[in-house]
């Protein structure tokens, strides 16, 4: 799967650099790289047995407690973090985020624990998900683990800007809830009883919320005023709707040895996601299809079918549609904060990263 296009500045150049795929690896990297110590440093503060399961699930030990070479993750937020502190910033204030980058991604990871177990995904990252190796109740603990670690390394942070983002974190934690709250709430309803409306509020507290919030730290560390730290925020949402869309797509129609997880694993649980609601709100014959098949237990055979019926009802196209208006939109909020291309080049990188992947 292709993701969308979207628009490219300055004929797909900023500044001079490439904005494909390549810079920004550069940058999740380095990002990667410098955030790392700190996570490190965090996980190993906690308690043995919570320690070893959140080890277990960053992808550095093996489920008997011996260290492991794994995948944590493409740190796509500490990665804003870090580059909207450079962009307002320069250098030195990426170099006094590092925390708050870190703080941003145990928060992720808090979320990818208790959403691995309410979802019952067992696969994450090409390895089985904590709860299917510790139980339900000890990665739900380890989660709320991680959530803590992330609130004190901002209350131990002597930056001035700590405080402020502190605060911001966790009412950010509260939407996280309040998407996933709502999301759960979704797969009880019927297919005809939840709108295209609902599904895009539901996806902008459930993943904007935190990529605004990663934009929105970075631009408190880099000292920017609250015009500036609210663009950036709005600039997180808007290429975080634009992830949590492709992430649909690919979550039906994705490479399972590229995304590490089973395919049409959404469909199965009959979820309720982006193109999903497109394609049942489109008023078409595979509408009517999809919303029999999503009423009925799900059996194996059906997956392709179903899977053909979103397509066919144009779901897949308007998500990928959507997720290129939303960089629009992102590029838009981007502007006014950071107006200079080539100081925005390193989030506009990623925020085209985050649209082009296909896992």
């Amino acid at each position: 799967m292709d993701g969308p296009a979207g628009p490219r500045p300055l004929d797909g150049r900023v500044g001079g650099r490439s904005l494909d795929g390549h810079e920004a690896g550069v940058i999740l990297e380095r990002a990667r790289a410098v955030v790392d110590p700190a996570l490190r440093s965090a996980l190993e503060s906690l308690p043995g047995s919570l320690r070893r399961i959140a080890l277990y699930h960053f992808g550095w030990e093996h489920a008997d407690g011996t260290p492991a070479a794994g995948n944590a993750g493409k740190a796509i937020r500490p990665a804003l973090v870090l580059t909207a502190a450079t962009a307002l910033g320069g250098e030195p204030a990426a170099g006094a985020a590092v925390r708050a980058a870190a703080a941003v991604e145990l928060v992720h990871n808090f979320t990818l624990l208790h959403d691995d177990v309410m979802d019952r995904d067992t696969t994450r990252r090409h390895r089985p998900t904590a709860w299917t190796v510790f139980g339900d109740a000890d990665a739900i603990l380890a989660g709320d683990a991680l959530q803590a670690l992330a609130l004190r390394l901002l209350a131990e942070d002597p930056h001035p800007a700590a405080p402020a983002a502190a605060a911001r974190l966790a009412a950010c934690v509260v939407e996280l809830c309040e998407g996933q709250h709502e999301d759960t709430a979704m797969e009880q309803r019927s297919p005809g009883e939840v709108t295209l409306e609902q599904v895009l509020l539901m996806a902008e507290a459930k993943t904007g919320a935190l990529l605004g919030c990663a934009c929105a730290l970075g631009a408190l560390y880099a000292g920017a005023g609250p015009r500036d730290v609210e663009a950036m925020d709005a600039f997180g949402r808007e290429a975080g709707l634009a992830f949590q869309l492709i992430d649909d797509v690919i979550g039906i129609w994705g490479d399972p040895s590229r995304t590490g997880k089973p395919a049409g694993a959404d469909l199965a649980a009959r979820k309720k996601s982006l193109p999903v609601v497109a394609a049942l709100v489109s008023g078409t014959s595979a509408a009517a299809e999809l919303a029999e098949l999503y009423t009925a237990p799900y059996e194996g055979e059906d997956l392709a079918r179903t899977a053909l019926a979103v397509e066919r009802a144009g779901g897949r196209d308007w998500a990928q549609a959507q997720a290129a208006e939303r960089m629009a939109r992102a590029m838009h909020q981007l502007s006014r904060a950071v107006p200079d291309p080539e100081a925005a080049g390193g989030l506009l990188s990623l925020a085209e990263f985050v649209t082009r992947r296909s896992a």
